[in-house]
This record gives structure tokens, C-alpha cells and sequence, in this order.
């Protein structure tokens, strides 16, 4: 398809002079093609000098796709290895890309995005054509230590990045282009490095030049390395190290903006992405990032204070750039969006305006309305600037200062008048003003006046400024900002005086506060919840001020939706693992992390009623077990990596206790034994190969440590393994064929117990299958029922006498709590053979020790005191003691159990437990008076 069949609009000439001189240069052009020629010629003096100079070419490339025209201009470049030759070659190609780009822009045959896609494939060749035409004679002169002509491939370890619109694929019709010149310096002894610098220094001067340098065939582009590392002090070309050190050090906010669009474009291009992966952690932060907002607030109104014209904000030589509503504003807007989430969302790390716009709002952060009317708005601007610019190839921004320029714009625009092009403009600059303002300025409700407070809340006021969290000049002045709201938030709790008291314990535990103060004035909502969760569940506080980054996941869009489920939360864990640059001890953090928001996320859903105790049990053992299948896998990973893979059949990570009867709470540690399939004598194959034993013993101890070992991002779960065969004295993993030996032949009563509630929750799948079916073979095979039932008794007796009751509100211990009713219950499954290991769900198994009314009962009192447990947890560290116990909590409590007053539930606690306990006593009560003699420590 030729260049008139994809016309779609034409310009009006302006000049009709230059119009006519042009129709009469170029006799071929008829029609519609001949008035775009004429009409851009009209209103470009700029755009009429290219036709004369390439008028021959121009006929050809007309006849054709104009794509097609660009790629031959492209490829003639390849092969010019001697300097002049290129020079001129380039500047060629600058021309006659710049008229077909120019009018593909004006005819309407192309968009916004091939526009500037083409004009960047130009200046991606020119920048490494250059780079390696003044890196040839270097090498092959041997004058850079160290290398020779076999390193030109890739160029010696020198490349450069594409910065702003270039990195973006949104390269202007007459812009300069913004890159970074680095080199590894690793390649090079340091010996070598100080001439090695001078050499590659002296190359990247003279490849700019090549582009930049004004002769009489014109420029190819103007360059722009001032983004470079401290551009004041630093030489032109910067090693990688002195520049990841700056970054580390120094690096500022706008920086990191920069580096959203940076791509390596030129030289040693693989390099380059290795600098630009190992800079991520400074680009995109683990959390939500709401500094930046005041960071880019200021830059912004200074640019808009020094940019607006001098009668005030008119349109009349307003920089339709940097000024207020202008195309800078919806790139502060989408970048600094981006900044906030893009450490969380790798999606939202794309490097066009139009593209982030898109997935901002595909994630959440904007609304889609938001999204189609900025990435309209902001190719509207574009287009107006690339109409400016192609007047006289100006890097200009302005908007018209007269009447005449107006009327030449209107022209090039095919408007009807200046008229209608301010109409537009004015409603397009308030639009976007109006759009972005708010973020950038968020204004929280008007909290009214400070108000009055207590003699003891004053004091507990008065102290804050003294906090880690309030040390810093920043968080100082965000804080002044919030103080109202928040202090007014407190007066609407149930009790104001109590909110505070449990606040100031948050806010003294945050060990730093401005990016938290930031992200609470830029989502007020935060504050609310806040003070909702320091009042209702102070312990749930407690953890929120030590892992106060756990907010970002309230805002992500999904935090208050419906349980995910076990097998979504693994999958989503393993892919936070998947990244290869993450090694062994990132990939344990980035595990730590992202347990802390789900975890946070269940105590929150709990708090606000959105799950009961029941289904906060089951959430928590779903995210334990997705936690621990990750982690299982990461850990076996990296042993294999040193030891060979697992030898013999694998092994399987099981759940006991709460863990695998699905009774999980805030505070629980795991119960976990590991059992593997293998001879004693197989050895692994890695390169420090292990005997099966001491491979799967160590294994276990990896895992254990991961899980459980304290690092800046804290611990995951605390484990308990005592469960195991022989308990402590016991291997810590346990041979598959010994387990069932044990089990079969040594295991005490207590442990076939425990069976009932054992569940793989990771590991080999075979093993697991295998485990289950002995499982159930083992409870089909229960001990004597007198014997059953003596160990059952005097366990009870044990227990009561180790770890006797302490009041009322200790629902664990004693006759008829939560310790006695899961002991009968798991005897009942015992007796029975019953396979389930729902903890709540067992009581339901029918069995001979009661019947059905008796089995209803227990269950009534397990659900109300497994909820007393699981509120509590949030509420209180261990056990409760009422007279501590806020208002709030007390509510939460109450609401839990379905009680009316602290009173009522604390006689139901006490009513209840003697019922259970009334139930198991007639189910022990059943054994034979003349039973068989049982030895004294049970079995």
C-alpha cells in the first residue's frame, strides 16, 4: 500500500508562496498527495528545505509503505565503517526519516506511537554506529589495555543507556536525545583502569560528536549526557561501579523516575540490561513508596514557577511541556504512580506513558476513565508539540506568543481557527490540572479543630515528637499534618483515652515514620483502620508497629477480598520465588515478607468480621502450609545444589498438632516431622555427596532454620518437631521403613493420638500417598479399649497436674477446655478408625465413648472456646486477664462469641467447660472396672 493510500487528514499551507515553489518542485505529486506536500511545505520552512535537498528520493519512498522507506534507509547504514563516510550517511538518514516522519505525522498515515518508535529506531542505530566506528580504530591500534580487535563484538564492556523519551520509544520530532555512557571496569586490571577510562572517555566524546556536531549536511541528533552520575564532576563515560555506588549512596527520586524508561540501546547491550537488573532494588522499592509524591510535588512547582509565562497562566507562549496541565504533569503523575507500586507489581515497570497509564489502571491504581482520558490528553500534547517543532526543526515547547503563529498552527492542526485550537487546549490544560492536582496535593478532610483531651492523654501526646519514628525533619512534617484527623479519630473510638494509650505503644515501636506518615496522608483510610486495629486488637497492633510495611498490602487492590485458598496462595509464593537473580537468602526474605501481609491480611479480616474463628483457623493453616511447600522447595533446591538431588524416593513434610487439624492461630508455632524414603546405605550424587541419613538429617535442619531463624525481615514460624519418633531423642527425620516400624511395634498411645491429626503438607507425592494409606492402617488398628482408655485418663491427669487452670478465662487447661475435648476427640477417631484430621470436624466422628447428643455437646463448647482462642491472640499476649482488656477488645470478644456482656461470657466459659467435662467423664467412666492391668507409663 503507497503512502496517499493511507492518508487521512491534510494541513492547510499557511504560506502559500513557499506552497506554490513546492507543487512546482515536485511535478509528480497529484491529488491529496500533492495538497499534503504543498500544505506541509506552507507551514514549515524547515519541512520545504528537506523536500528540495531529497526530492529525488522522496518520489520513490512516497510509492511505498512509508515503514518500508524507513527500513532501507536503516539498513544502507550497516557496513559504513570509515567515520566520514558514516557522518554523512547518518545525516542523510536524519533528513529523509525527519520528512517521512513529518508527514506521516501531518497525513495522518501514521500514530503517535509509530511516529515516535521510528524517530527512536533512528537515533538506537546512530548512537551505536557511532560508538563502534570510533571504537574500531581504538582496538585495533591496541590502545585499550587489555583488548583487541576480537572484543569489537561487544564493545569492550562500553554501552550506553537510553534515558527519558529515547528509553521510552518516545523519542520527539526535534528532541535531543538523554543518554548514559558506562563501562564495566571489571574487565580491567587496576593497573589498566586509569588509561582504559582516558581511552573509552575519548571514544564516547567523539562518537556524540559525530551526532551532534552541526555541519553543512545538518546534525544527526543533539546530545544530552548531564543524567549521567553528578554530570558536574564525573567524566562522560563512568565506570559501573563508581556509578551502582552513587545510585546506593546518593541516588534521588527523580533519578529513579529516569531509570522507568532507561534501556541499554547501544555497544555491549547485554551488559547494559545487567546494570539496569542490578539497579532495580534502587528503582523500584520493596514498598508502597508514598515519599516520592512530596519529592515530585516540589520539582514539579518549581518547574511550573519558573516556566509560566510572565502575564500569568495564558496560552499565549505557554510551555505546553512544563507547565501546569501540561504533558510533564501526566508523566509526573504516571511515573511517580509507578514508582509507589511498581516495587510490588512488576506489571506496573513498563516504560511508555501511554503503557503505564494502561496498567495502572489494569491493576487498580487509576481508574480506567482516569486511563483514557490522560493517555488522550497526553497524545493530543504530543501531536501540538510535534506541530511546533516541525516549524523550524526547534527543540521548542511554546505555544504561540502572536496571532500569526496561531493562525500557522491552526493550519497545520486543519482547524478552523486559532479559536478552536484554544478552546481545546484550555479545557485540555484544566483537565489534566484537575486530574493530577489532587494526588499530588492530598487534602485530607478537614479534621477541625485539636480536641480536648485528658490530663494523661496530653502527657502520652506530648512524647511523640521524642520517637524513633518522628526523628527525622520529613516525618515530622507529615505527621503535623495528620495529628488532627488522628487525634479526632480517637475521640470517636469506644474509648478515646484507651485508643491513645494503645497508639502511642504502635507509634513507639515504628523504628522510622516518614514512609509510613506518607503512605496514611496519601490513603487516609489507612488511619482509620489503624486506630480500629490499636483499639480492638492491641496485640495485632503490636506486630503492625514492627512490620509496619504490611499497610502496603491493604491498598493493593485485593486485600479486603474472599480466602484465595492454599493452592493459590503456593503458587503465588512460588513465583514471588522465581526470579533468577534472587539467590538463597533473598528468595528466604522475600518469603518472610510476603507471609507477614498475608498473615496481617487474616488478623485484619478477623478484626473487621470478615472471617469468623473457624475460618481464621483454616486461613492461617493455608497460608502455613502454602509457606512451608515453598519454602520446602526452595530449601531442598539449594541443598541439591551442593549435595546432588534427594537419593532414594524423596520425602514429605508433615503437618501435627493444630498444624494438621486445621486449628492454626495468630501465635501458633508448627509441629512438623520430615520423613524420607531411603536405604541407609544410598548416597546423593552431588559433588559433595552425603549418605542418605545424614543428607535427609541435614535437609531437615535446613528447613527447620529457614523457617525459623531470625533475620532483618524477622521469622517465619517458630517449629517444634518433638512429635517425631522418640521425640528429641529421635533422628530428626525419620526413614520412611523405620517410621512404620515404630508405629507399628514402639509408639505410645499419645502418639497414635497424634497420628489422627497427621497430614504431608509438601514433599514427594508418592510418599505422601503411601503415608496416608498407613495412616488410616494404623487407626483401623487402635489399642485395647481399656487400654485406650486408661492412657486417655492418665494423660488428662498429667496435664492438668503439669499445667493446671488459671481462672476462667484459661480455655486451653482443665476439665472440659480446649485440651481435654481434642484428647477425647482424637481418641474417639482413635477408637473408631475415623480418617479425618479437621480438628472440628473430628468431633463429629461416631465412635462408642459417647453418642450423638453428648458429640453435639462437645462441639458446642470446642466452637465457642476455640473462638475465645483465636480472639485472643489479638487481643491479649497469652492468656487474658480482663481487667487489661480495652473496650475495644472486650467488643471484639463479644462479638466473637455472640455474648452480651465480659459478665455473661465469662459464665458461659465456665458452664460450658462443665458440661464437656461432664461428657468425657461418662465416655472414661465406660472403661471396665476388672480391665486388664496397664503398666504405669503408658503406651
Amino acid at each position: 500500500m503507497s503512502f496517499a493510500d493511507q492518508m487521512t487528514r491534510l494541513p492547510r499551507p499557511f504560506n502559500l508562496e513557499r506552497a506554490a515553489d513546492t507543487r512546482a518542485a515536485l511535478p509528480w505529486a497529484t491529488g491529496e498527495l500533492a495538497d499534503l506536500l504543498c500544505g506541509s511545505a506552507g507551514c514549515s520552512a524547515y519541512l520545504a528545505r528537506l523536500m528540495e535537498q531529497e526530492k529525488a528520493w522522496l518520489q520513490e519512498a512516497l510509492d511505498q509503505a512509508p515503514e518500508t522507506a524507513i527500513e532501507a534507509e536503516l539498513f544502507q547504514l550497516d557496513g559504513k565503517e570509515d567515520i566520514p563516510d558514516l557522518a554523512l550517511a547518518l545525516r542523510q538518514a536524519k533528513r529523509r526519516i525527519a520528512l517521512l516522519v513529518g508527514l506521516s505525522d501531518l497525513g495522518g498515515v501514521w500514530t503517535l506511537a509509530q511516529i515516535t518508535a521510528n524517530l527512536t529506531a533512528l537515533a538506537d542505530r546512530a548512537v551505536d554506529l557511532a560508538l563502534a566506528a570510533h571504537l574500531r580504530p581504538m582496538l585495533a591500534r591496541n590502545k585499550l589495555p587489555g583488548h583487541t580487535l576480537d572484543d569489537l563484538e561487544n564493545r569492550a564492556g562500553l554501552f550506553v543507556l537510553a534515558m527519558g523519551k529515547m528509553g521510552a520509544y518516545e523519542l520527539n520530532y526535534s528532541s535531543d536525545i538523554d543518554v548514559i555512557c558506562l563501562f564495566d571496569d571489571a574487565r580491567f586490571s587496576d593497573q589498566d583502569l586509569p588509561d582504559a577510562r582516558a581511552v573509552l572517555v575519548k571514544i564516547v566524546r567523539q562518537a556524540m560528536a559525530m551526532l551532534s556536531d552541526i555541519t553543512g549536511d545538518g546534525y544527526v541528533f543533539r546530545t544530552d549526557l548531564r543524567l549521567r552520575p553528578d554530570p558536574a564532576v564525573t567524566p562522560v563515560a563512568v565506570s559501573i561501579s563508581a556509578a551502582e555506588h552513587y545510585y546506593e549512596a546518593l541516588g534521588r527520586t527523580w533519578e529513579r523516575a529516569a531509570f522507568i524508561k532507561a534501556r541499554a540501546c547501544a555497544g555491549d547491550i547485554a551488559r547494559g540490561e545487567k546494570f539496569l537488573e542490578d539497579l532495580r532494588p534502587f528503582v523500584w522499592r520493596r514498598h508502597l513508596d508514598f515519599v516520592t509524591i512530596e519529592d515530585a510535588h516540589d520539582i514539579r512547582k518549581k518547574i511550573h514557577d519558573h516556566k509560566l509565562p510572565a502575564g500569568g497562566a495564558t496560552l499565549d507562549g505557554l510551555n505546553l511541556k512544563l507547565g501546569p496541565g501540561g504533558i510533564r504533569d501526566i508523566e509526573f503523575y504516571t511515573q511517580t504512580r509507578q514508582l509507589i507500586s511498581g516495587g510490588r507489581q512488576a506489571d506496573l515497570r513498563v516504560r511508555g506513558t501511554c503503557a503505564a497509564l494502561a496498567a495502572l489502571a489494569e491493576k487498580g491504581w487509576i481508574s480506567s476513565n482516569t486511563s483514557d482520558v490522560l493517555t488522550e490528553d497526553y497524545v493530543t500534547l504530543r501531536t501540538y508539540e510535534h506541530r511546533l517543532q516541525m516549524v523550524a526543526d526547534a527543540q521548542t515547547h511554546s505555544l504561540p506568543a502572536s496571532g500569526r503563529d496561531w493562525e500557522r498552527l491552526a493550519a497545520m492542526m486543519a482547524a478552523e481557527s486559532p479559536n478552536t485550537l484554544k478552546t481545546e487546549l484550555t479545557e485540555l490544560f484544566h483537565r489534566v490540572r484537575d486530574t493530577v492536582e489532587p494526588f499530588f496535593l492530598p487534602s485530607l478532610t478537614d479534621p477541625g479543630a485539636i480536641p480536648s483531651l485528658s490530663e494523661a492523654s496530653k502527657k502520652i501526646v506530648a512524647r511523640w515528637p521524642s520517637y524513633p519514628a518522628l526523628r527525622s525533619q520529613r516525618a515530622q512534617s507529615i505527621f503535623a499534618r495528620l495529628k488532627t484527623e488522628l487525634l479526632n479519630d480517637f475521640t470517636r473510638a469506644t474509648d478515646p483515652e484507651d485508643a491513645i494509650v494503645q497508639f502511642d505503644g504502635f507509634l513507639a515501636g515504628l523504628p522510622a515514620g516518614a514512609q509510613l506518615f506518607a503512605l496514611f496522608e496519601a490513603n487516609p483510610q489507612l488511619l482509620d483502620l489503624v486506630v480500629d486495629i490499636c483499639s480492638s486488637a492491641p496485640v495485632l497492633g503490636r506486630y503492625l508497629s514492627r512490620n509496619s510495611a504490611v499497610l502496603d498490602a491493604v491498598i493493593s487492590g485485593s486485600f479486603f477480598a474472599p480466602w484465595p485458598g492454599r493452592e493459590a496462595l503456593e503458587a503465588e509464593l512460588k513465583a514471588e520465588l522465581a526470579p533468577p537473580q534472587l539467590d538463597y537468602e533473598r528468595k528466604l526474605d522475600a518469603a518472610r515478607r510476603w507471609m507477614k501481609e498475608w498473615h496481617f491480611q487474616v488478623g485484619v479480616h478477623h478484626l473487621r468480621g470478615l472471617a469468623d474463628g473457624r475460618e481464621t483457623a483454616r486461613d492461617y493453616t493455608d497460608l502455613a502450609e502454602a509457606t512451608v511447600s515453598a519454602i520446602w522447595g526452595v530449601v531442598a533446591q539449594d541443598f541439591a545444589r551442593r549435595h546432588g538431588p534427594m537419593p532414594g524416593n524423596g520425602a514429605i513434610v508433615v503437618g501435627m498438632g493444630s498444624l494438621g487439624a486445621a486449628r492454626l492461630s495468630a501465635t501458633s508455632d508448627l509441629d512438623l516431622i520430615v520423613i524420607y524414603d531411603a536405604t541407609p546405605d544410598e548416597v546423593s550424587s552431588g559433588r559433595r555427596s552425603l549418605a542418605a541419613t545424614v543428607y535427609y538429617a541435614r535437609l531437615t535442619q535446613a528447613l527447620v532454620t529457614a523457617l525459623s531463624a531470625q533475620t532483618a525481615e524477622g521469622a517465619l514460624y517458630e517449629v517444634d518437631m518433638r512429635l517425631r519418633p522418640s521425640g528429641r531423642q529421635g533422628p530428626v527425620a525419620a526413614g520412611w521403613q523405620a517410621f512404620q516400624d515404630y508405629q507399628t511395634t514402639q509408639a505410645w498411645t499419645w502418639e497414635h493420638l497424634a497420628l489422627t491429626r497427621a497430614r504431608p503438607i509438601a514433599g514427594a507425592k508418592a510418599l505422601a500417598e503411601a503415608f496416608e494409606t498407613f495412616r488410616r492402617n494404623v487407626l483401623s488398628h487402635a489399642p485395647e479399649r481399656a487400654v485406650l482408655l486408661r492412657d486417655l485418663q492418665d494423660m488428662r491427669e498429667r496435664l492438668q497436674e503439669a499445667k493446671p487452670k488459671r481462672g476462667v478465662w484459661d480455655i486451653a487447661r482443665g476439665p472440659g477446655g480446649l485440651q481435654d475435648i481434642e484428647l477425647f476427640a482424637q481418641a474417639g477417631a482413635l477408637i473408631s478408625g475415623c480418617p479425618i484430621t479437621d480438628g472440628i470436624d473430628q468431633l463429629t466422628c461416631e465412635h462408642t465413648l459417647c453418642d450423638v447428643e453428648d458429640r453435639e455437646v462437645l462441639l458446642r463448647v470446642y466452637l465457642l472456646e476455640a473462638a475465645v482462642k483465636q480472639a485472643s491472640r489479638l487481643v491479649a499476649e497469652g492468656a487474658i486477664d480482663r481487667d487489661r482488656l480495652g473496650p475495644g477488645a472486650q467488643k471484639f470478644l463479644l462479638r466473637e462469641t455472640s455474648t452480651d456482656t465480659m459478665d455473661d461470657l465469662g459464665a458461659r466459659l465456665i458452664s460450658e467447660a462443665e458440661a464437656a467435662a461432664s461428657v468425657i467423664g461418662r465416655g472414661l467412666a465406660l472403661l471396665p472396672e476388672d480391665g486388664p492391668p496397664v503398666e504405669k507409663e503408658s503406651r
